[in-house]
């Protein structure tokens, strides 16, 4: 066993069983993707490190317990068709291709897209498609969607994105709540969202989706 594919079943056995990760199937993805390609190749060697790993200033691959948590919270079907928001290099993409039907990997920075277009096409991802475009406006010619992943914090959650949401879809985040990251599971059914909080969450923060600073007069 090389070092990398050790570093990965390391990542599984250390970090996501004793978070009770234990879904075979998302097991299996996880360990069927090659993170390391997804990170830059100086940054390779720790790329099953149970931390963030910075892609570009401000965009990164979320740590694997807290991503895989998220992802474990989804309930992904095979027949779900899954909005990757903030997809960066691809990374959370290939996992989510690799349960899902399809997925629309949605990125603003054209250079992360172009990464992403390019490693995805060498990790069999052919039901992923990468576009590029504005995070906060979603991809509503292509949805609705049964699930909407958010790479990333976000202060808030816009009604953009959760109109894009199937009835009966959910979408899946880390919400900026007074400061502490909490990761939060939204559902839509007959046109009523709802939300609830499902654990703490300390993840990047997307910068798309900082609230817009309220003037005092």
């Amino acid at each position: 066993m090389s070092d990398l594919n050790s570093a990965r079943q390391h990542m599984i056995d250390g970090q996501l069983r004793p978070n009770e990760v234990n879904d075979e199937r998302i097991i299996g993805a996880i360990e069927s993707v090659n993170r390391e390609k997804f990170v830059p190749k100086s940054l390779s060697g720790v790329a099953y490190l149970d931390e963030d790993i910075q892609v570009a200033p401000g965009r990164s691959l979320m740590e694997p317990m807290i991503f895989a948590r998220l992802v474990d919270a989804a309930h992904i079907k095979k027949t779900d068709v899954v909005l990757d928001v903030a997809c960066a290099t691809g990374y959370s993409s290939a996992v989510l291709g690799r349960l899902a039907e399809a997925v629309v990997a949605l990125e603003e920075d054209e250079t992360l897209a172009e990464i992403a277009t390019t490693v995805l096409s060498t990790e069999a991802c052919d039901n992923v498609a990468v576009v590029t475009g504005a995070l906060r406006d979603g991809l509503a010619e292509q949805g609705p969607y049964d699930v909407i992943f958010i790479n990333g914090m976000v202060d808030e959650i816009p009604a953009s994105l959760t109109d894009q949401i199937a009835d009966g879809g959910r979408l899946i985040c880390v919400l900026n709540q007074n400061g502490v990251g909490k990761a939060v599971y939204v559902t839509s059914e007959n046109g009523v969202v709802a939300k609830r909080t499902l654990f703490d969450a300390a993840v990047t923060k997307l910068a798309a989706f900082k609230k817009p600073e309220k003037f005092v007069f």
